[in-house]
């Protein structure tokens, strides 16, 4: 060094420290510590644990479970009891969904085999599998129409209505060809002459009829007379339209569900013999003439359960009863015996309707479903699904194929039969509609009947509403309509039935 350099003095700078080192001792030593560690060679830092080992535990682990499972399983397996019977442990391997038999297989290999598929399986899965079978085939059997064979009466009587039915039928189909050959011009001014007079329709009168619900409600054939039915057990025969009473009829002792007239009552028919049946809710079912107060005669075979309707046969000859045995019966009024005991409702049949040829005739039922009967062979020819609640009223047109269904579920259907199939929904009423019926000869409308204490009518073809008829202070229980097609009747809860027909001058 020159000595022209300068020499430079650096002052160092004291640290004063205050308070107690202990915390920075800590820190010093800690950095020492790792500074050591680093300087280790790499052979002395620690090996790394990898899970290679873990994951060949695990594995060790599940084969060994498993290994104890299936030793479990065989020793279950032994315990279990097959039959020897080979038939008997085919028809379980079949039920199993297994082969009933492999290639080279022995009754002792297959004996085997469904053990060691029950011990996988369970020991009672054929068991659970037989019950599982047994309530699917009740399921299907309850939803199977059922067909007997019936006495040689039931011969008879399928060859008469067949007999009976067809000359109907070709005058029907003659009178149909008939009026659509009409012009339209005619036919529409028919449509606008009813649409008026039903327009025009309100109430003419007003009878109280019982001391409890009228139940129900019919005109006599030549519309002169009207019957109704009431919870007193008293059925009563009333002139129209003067509303007087004509005949009492004592003989149920309990609710009688309906009373109907025979298709020729009133028309030269003598009146001691029958004109009209009645039913009631113990089972009884009575035949009346027009003279006296008690029945002439009673249908037995009934009870003890109820019959909510009934209705004859257009030729008078045949009584149709519904039962609450999820049953219909056919009575043959001339060999005096019940020719035919239907079966096919899996609830009470509760409404009946006969097609004017005579050859059909439909039931509806609590089931929600309503078929139709081919009453020459017996088969059930229409199944018509569609209603969601119970069907309360059925009746037939008279142009033979439409039909119309009242229900629980405030609507009323209308059917076609040459279709087999619904053709149109009304959504009728507020509550639950009670009765429908057609138009007696021409079926231009429709009326149907509700508890929410008003009767409708409505137009065919297009089912449009026409008029609603008000003015019962209850539920309306039935309607219908005078062959003559001058008045409708409605029975009701408010123990009244009323008559309602077009105003005068109209």
């Amino acid at each position: 060094m020159s000595d022209d350099e300068e020499l430079q003095y650096v002052k160092k700078i004291k640290t004063i420290h205050y308070g107690s080192l202990e915390d920075n001792e800590k820190i010093r030593i800690e950095t020492q510590n790792e500074e050591s560690n680093e300087a280790l060679p790499a052979a002395t830092s620690p090996t790394p644990e990898t899970s290679e080992y873990m994951e060949l535990e695990d594995a060790m682990s599940r084969d060994k479970q498993a290994l104890l499972e299936e030793f479990e399983r065989r020793r279950k397996a032994r315990s279990i009891n097959v039959s020897t019977d080979d038939a008997e442990v085919k028809r379980n391997l079949r039920q199993l969904g297994e082969p009933i038999c492999l290639f080279g297989e022995g009754p002792a290999d297959r004996r085997s085999r469904l053990r060691d598929i029950l011990s996988r399986m369970g020991e009672d899965t054929v068991i659970r599998r037989e019950a599982e079978e047994e309530r699917k085939q009740f399921e299907k059997d309850q939803e199977t129409t059922w067909y007997h064979e019936g006495p040689e009466s039931l011969r008879v009587a399928r060859l008469w209505i067949a007999e009976y039915s067809l000359p109907r039928a070709k005058d029907r189909l003659e009178e149909a060809r008939r009026l659509a050959d009409l012009p339209a011009a005619t036919k529409t001014a028919k449509m606008q002459e009813l649409q008026k007079k039903i327009q025009a329709t309100s109430i003419y009168s007003s009878q109280v009829g019982d001391t409890r619900p009228i139940s129900y409600c019919q005109f006599s054939p030549d519309s002169k007379l009207l019957a109704t039915a009431s919870w007193s057990g008293l059925c009563k025969v009333w002139s129209v339209p003067n509303c007087e009473l004509k005949q009492t009829l004592k003989g149920h002792t309990c609710n009688v569900g309906a009373i109907v007239f025979h298709p020729y009552a009133t028309s030269e028919r003598d009146e001691k013999i029958c004109n009209m049946a009645s039913c009631a809710a113990d089972g009884s079912v009575k035949l009346w003439d027009f003279v006296s107060e008690e029945p002439i005669a009673d249908i037995e075979g009934h009870m003890p359960h109820r019959v909510s309707r009934i209705g004859f046969h257009p030729s008078g000859r045949f009584l149709g009863t519904c039962c609450f045995d999820n049953s219909w019966r056919l009575w043959d009024l001339h060999q005096c015996t019940e020719v035919l005991h239907q079966e096919g409702h899996v609830k009470p049949v509760y409404c009946i309707s006969f097609q004017v040829d005579g050859s059909v005739c439909a039931t509806g039922g609590m089931d929600s479903f309503g078929r139709v009967w081919d009453l020459r062979t017996g088969r059930c020819i229409m199944f018509m699904e569609g209603h969601l609640r119970a069907i309360l009223g059925i009746d037939f047109s008279s142009n033979g194929y439409h039909i119309a269904t009242a229900s629980e579920d405030n609507t009323c259907k209308i059917w076609d039969l040459r279709k087999r199939s619904i053709l149109y929904t009304i959504p009728a009423h507020t509550n639950l509609i009670s009765e429908v019926k057609f138009q007696k000869f021409s079926s231009n409308y429709l009326v149907t009947a509700s508890y929410d204490n008003t009767v409708k009518i409505w137009t065919n073809k297009t089912w449009q509403p026409l008029k609603t008829l008000s003015g019962h202070d209850g539920k309306i229980m039935s309607v219908d309509v005078a062959p003559n097609d001058q008045y409708i009747a409605s029975s009701s809860y408010d123990r009244t039935f009323k008559l309602w027909m077009p105003e005068s001058g109209v």
